[in-house]
Order: C-alpha cells, then sequence, then structure tokens
C-alpha cells in the first residue's frame, strides 16, 4: 500500500525535475549565444589581428649607398678623394636615411683602371690613406650605425701585382695563377705568333697579350694591364679566400663582388687541347676588334662560376658561426640574361649563393623612352625569376654607366627614387643621386676612363666614356663644389654645381635631397619592410605601386614617367581607400606633403610622383 501511494508522487517529482533541468540548460544556452555575440561584437569592433611579422636581418631591407670614393671628399688638397674625406663626411649616412656603404676599391693600384686593377690586395692605395684610416673609418661608421662594404675584384689582378710578376717570371709556386697559353704561327708571315683565339677584350682588342719574358701569351678580358686569374687553379681560389678573410678579420662587414661572369673561360681540355673561338655575332657594323663582333660563348656566364661563388658563401657563413656578429653579405656584381643572374641567388640543389645580385634592369632595360607599362614589366620579370624567399634589390645607376637623371628626365628624379624606396627589398643609391646629380661633361683632353681612351678618339670618346657619372660630388657651392680646396682636381667638377648642391638642397623648401630623406625615414615603416606589392600600369604615361599589409596604413606611390600630362582613375588602384594624405610629393608638383586627395580623378604633370598614405586594409 505505502509503495502505490508514494509511486506517483515519485513520478510527480521526477517531472518537476526534468521541466526545471530543460528550462536551465535552455538559459545557459540562451546566456551562452549571447555571450558568444557578444564576444564576437567585440572582436569585431576590434579589427583584424595584425599579422605575424618576421624578424628581417640588417641587410634584407637597407638602404646601400655606394661610394666612389675618388670623387667623394678630398682631405689634403690634392683633387683625389681620400678616406679622410669619407670619415669627414659619415655623418651624412645617418643624415640622409642609409643603412651601408660600399667603396669601389680602395686598394693598391697603378690606377690604370682606378682601382679595379689591384696590385696589392692586402692594403690602401697611397692616395687614398692608410690602414690607420680605413680602421679609423670603420670605427665611426659602426659608432654611427652604418655598414662597411668592401669592392673585392677576384677576376684579375694587376701585371703590377707581385702575383703576376711572379707568374710571369716562372715562379712555380705562382706559374698558374694566370691563364696562359701558347700562340700559333701566323701561315702569312712565320715570324708572328697568332693569339690562342679570337678573344676580345671588353675594352677592345684581343684579349690575349704576349708575354716576352714567358714567350707565351696572357688572357685579360678587361685592360691589358689586368690579367685574369686561373680559377682552374686551387691555390687561386685558395688565395681569395685569405682575401676576404683578412678584410673580415679587419671588420668589414662584407663585399660586392666586381665581374663575377667572366670568372672562369672554357677548359681547352674539354677542346682538344685549344682554346675555342668564339662564335661571331653576324653584326656586320663592328670590326673584328670590336667586343661586339663575337658572341661570348666561352668567356662568360660559364657554369663553374657558380660553385666558387657558393663556396665563397659558405666561407663567409662559416666565418660568421665562428666569430659570432651580423651577417657579413656577399652581393654580386653579374650583369647576365635573367636564368644566369638568378644562379647568383643560389642553385636547385640548395647551395646558397650571394645574398643577392645586383639588378641592374633599370639601367639596361629603361630609359627616357620607357613607358609605364615598360617599368611594370622590367619589375615584375625580376620578382617573378627570383627564388621563393629571396631578396630583391633596385640599382638606378654605378660607375659604369651614366648617371639616373641622365639617362632618364630631370623631372623624374624624385619618382625613380620613390619607386626604388618603396619596392620591396634593398634600395641602392649611387653617390649623388639623393641630390639628383646630372652626367659632367669631361673633354677628350680630360677623360682618364681606360675604356674610352682604348676604344674610342676624340669623335667617338664619348660612347664609352664613364667619366661623366664619376665626376666630384656637389657639396656646396664653393671651391670645386666643396669637394677640394683645389681648383685642379682629377676630374673637372660638373658645370651645374652651383644649382645642384647638398647645402643648398638643405637650405631650400622643396628640394630632391628633403623629399630622399622623406624617403628613407618612411622605408622604417612596416608596410615597406613585411608588405605585400601590387604594381599596374593605368596607361602608356603613369604606373601605381601599392604596399599594403593588414592593419597597417596603405602606401601608394603614383607616378607619371611620361613628359606631358596624365589623368589617372585612383578607383583602379587596390587597397586604397579615399581620403587618402600625400606624404610625399617631387619637387616640381602643385601638392604638398599633407595635402588631401579625395577625389578619383587625379592629374599628374610631367614627372610627377605622389607618395600617398591611405587608411589599413
Amino acid at each position: 500500500m505505502q509503495g502505490s501511494v508514494l509511486g506517483p508522487q515519485l513520478l510527480i517529482n521526477m517531472g518537476t525535475v526534468l521541466k526545471v533541468l530543460v528550462i536551465t540548460v535552455g538559459v545557459i544556452a540562451v546566456l551562452g549565444w549571447i555571450a558568444v555575440g557578444i564576444t564576437w561584437g567585440v572582436l569585431s569592433s576590434q579589427g583584424p589581428e595584425p599579422p605575424e611579422l618576421k624578424p628581417l636581418d640588417w641587410w634584407e631591407h637597407c638602404v646601400l649607398y655606394q661610394i666612389y670614393p675618388r670623387s667623394f671628399k678630398d682631405s689634403d688638397g690634392d683633387g683625389i678623394g681620400d678616406l679622410q674625406g669619407i670619415i669627414s663626411e659619415l655623418e651624412h649616412f645617418p643624415d640622409a636615411g642609409i643603412d651601408a656603404i660600399w667603396m669601389s676599391p680602395i686598394f693598391e693600384s697603378p690606377m690604370i683602371d682606378f682601382g679595379y686593377d689591384i696590385s696589392n690586395f692586402y692594403n690602401i692605395h697611397h692616395e687614398y690613406g692608410t690602414m690607420e684610416d680605413f680602421r679609423e673609418l670603420l670605427q665611426k661608421a659602426h659608432s654611427l650605425g652604418i655598414k662597411v662594404l668592401l669592392d673585392f675584384v677576384p677576376n684579375h689582378a694587376s701585371t703590377y701585382s707581385d702575383y703576376f710578376i711572379e707568374s710571369e717570371g716562372g715562379n712555380p709556386e705562382f706559374a698558374d695563377y694566370f691563364v696562359w697559353a701558347d700562340g700559333y704561327p701566323d701561315p702569312e708571315n712565320e715570324s708572328n705568333i697568332l693569339p690562342p683565339s679570337n678573344w676580345i677584350s671588353h675594352f677592345g682588342g684581343s684579349a690575349w697579350e704576349w708575354s716576352s719574358t714567358r714567350q707565351q701569351f696572357y688572357l685579360h678580358q678587361f685592360a691589358v694591364e689586368q690579367a685574369d686569374f686561373n680559377f682552374r687553379h686551387q691555390p687561386v681560389k685558395d688565395e681569395m679566400i685569405n682575401i676576404m678573410r683578412f678584410w673580415l678579420d679587419e671588420g668589414a662587414d662584407g663585399f660586392r663582388v666586381d665581374a663575377l661572369p667572366y670568372m672562369i673561360e672554357a677548359d681547352p681540355a674539354d677542346h682538344d687541347g685549344r682554346y675555342p673561338d668564339n662564335p661571331l655575332s653576324g653584326l656586320i657594323q663592328f670590326e673584328p676588334h670590336q667586343l661586339e663582333y663575337t658572341i661570348p660563348l666561352y668567356t662568360k656566364d660559364l657554369i663553374e662560376l657558380y660553385d666558387v661563388v657558393y663556396e665563397w658563401r659558405e666561407f663567409t657563413d662559416q666565418y660568421q658561426a665562428e666569430h659570432g656578429g651580423d651577417t657579413r653579405v656577399l652581393f654580386a656584381e653579374g650583369y647576365a640574361n635573367i636564368s644566369m643572374t638568378m644562379l647568383y641567388y643560389g642553385n636547385e640543389d640548395g647551395k646558397a649563393g650571394t645574398h643577392f645580385p645586383f639588378n641592374f634592369d633599370f639601367i639596361t632595360d629603361l630609359s627616357s623612352e620607357s613607358r609605364a607599362r615598360d617599368f611594370v614589366y622590367v619589375i615584375l620579370k625580376w620578382l617573378s625569376y627570383m627564388p621563393f624567399g629571396a631578396v630583391p634589390n633596385w640599382v638606378l645607376g654605378n660607375h659604369d654607366n651614366n648617371r639616373m637623371p641622365t639617362r632618364f628626365n630631370e623631372s623624374m628624379v624624385d619618382g625613380l627614387n620613390a619607386l626604388n624606396m618603396l619596392l620591396p627589398g634593398v634600395a641602392v643609391t649611387y653617390q649623388g643621386e639623393e641630390i639628383g646629380m646630372r652626367d659632367g661633361y669631361v673633354s677628350w683632353e680630360d677623360t682618364v676612363d681606360v675604356e674610352a681612351c682604348n676604344r674610342g678618339d676624340e669623335d667617338t670618346y664619348h660612347l664609352y666614356n664613364r667619366d661623366p657619372a664619376r665626376t666630384p660630388f656637389h657639396w656646396d657651392n664653393t671651391t670645386s663644389a666643396g669637394f677640394s680646396i683645389s681648383d685642379d682636381t682629377w676630374l673637372p667638377i660638373a658645370d651645374d654645381y652651383m644649382e645642384i648642391n647638398l647645402a643648398k638642397q638643405k637650405e631650400d623648401a622643396r628640394s630632391h635631397y628633403k623629399v630622399y630623406q622623406k624617403l628613407t625615414a618612411l622605408r622604417k615603416h612596416t608596410t615597406l619592410s613585411h608588405g605585400e606589392y601590387d604594381i599596374r600600369a593605368f596607361s602608356d604615361s603613369s604606373f601605381y605601386l601599392v604596399r599594403s599589409l593588414r592593419t597597417y596604413d596603405t602606401l601608394v606611390l603614383l607616378f607619371n614617367v611620361a613628359q606631358t600630362a596624365d589623368t589617372v582613375d585612383l578607383s583602379r588602384v587596390p587597397h586604397l581607400t579615399l581620403p587618402a594624405t600625400v606624404y610625399v610629393a617631387s619637387i616640381h608638383s602643385s601638392r604638398d606633403a599633407g595635402d588631401i586627395i579625395d577625389r578619383e580623378e587625379l592629374t599628374l604633370q610631367r614627372g610627377e610622383a605622389l607618395v600617398l598614405q591611405a587608411a589599413p586594409i
């Protein structure tokens, strides 16, 4: 009986409990969704998370400045730039926003090719100073946060070097240091000996020179006084490592490596014991003594040279592992087609090469005649061929080519510097580009460039002359543009130094130098160091470059490379939201920093460049 009374009551109580549980679960679920909604709302109001940023090595986003020491600053009044001159102006580099400098060769040399013919790889040329001067330069530069790179020239040595003198003289230790070969009897004149092959020097004439001392020919792909090392001889490769170690021990931060494509030539063992003739180019406008008469099939870009380069990278990496400190870098000069150039980065077997080969496409592939689409194509070509994860670089000029404003148009100086600074990777500046220096005029009587003297005459020397790009730097409007207290300088001062000089541009309200400073300051922005890029032409005249990174400001370069005005539609620019602010404008622009751009239609004048700063994507 008791059981029959309690059973229904228990069922009633259980039902009540179930109802309470259901209600409770429902309340919890509702509260949970409310909590999720609140959390999502908070996250949504905060926006997207910033990206995780990869730490960059010191060189991967640096501004690298090339000094041509002979023309930078003269400290002792002899009309020739020197190390103490560089030391006296080192503050220019942090002021300009420069991170690293590399100096064209400062080693002992007879100066036939102004330092690229080295007679002693272990000492400083007397006109430039002493080892003590070099050490002082290193110490002061490093105290200012500036890295110092040297110009390493492994392809050849001066015929005044002990290496060559001992090799020519028959010293067994040095006998095979250079490329020596027997000649062939001339069938038309038995007393005459013909060179081993038809190879032509870069500076004109046969690449072979007869040595009456050794009774053989030696190879020189450049001047007669620049004998090519034999990189098929292990002691030569060992000596190059010794040279690099010496300067790294002194404190150098790395090397720019010169003339790499010419470092190894065809092996006679692969051609019946003879050096093979290069095939003829078929270009009838050239004569047999001119470089373009043949195709350098056996004298340039041989695959074996890359193995030597990879060994150098192994050495520098090992040096850092053993000695600590920051990365010691190798930057390669390698004028070659795009595929061969990319091998300087490394190969598919995982061998690391130089940290990068210099990108000369702005010099070789673009000019004042180039259109906006040409610029876009040249830029994307390098970025497309470059190995994944590699670091790009951009070069507007150097000591071997006409200056940037001379090759392009003077109205484009700021736009070109802006393009250099906003592209990903390393920006390279040749001395004077920060103030828009143009080629100086150098007469035939004043010309000292060995290439111009060898390949040209009074009527044609200007086609080959590199001196106009090497005239002294314009510091101010005083004697010799402030380069020297002497009126007699090794090359004449350009006539426009009163108009174009650093001191004036520091005082002017708007100047190339002030634009340059703004651009190098902008490079510290995370969008430029880590962001994505997007580049495209609006038309034949103008193009845009966009740099964007989630949660960071978007930066946009608009650049009219034509000599006429062009109207562009900003709605075509990805990631650009209006209104945007002008960060910097080229000096001839009607717009100023801080101006607001709020209309989609915008007219750019000839050569005008604008850098816009807009909201994050």
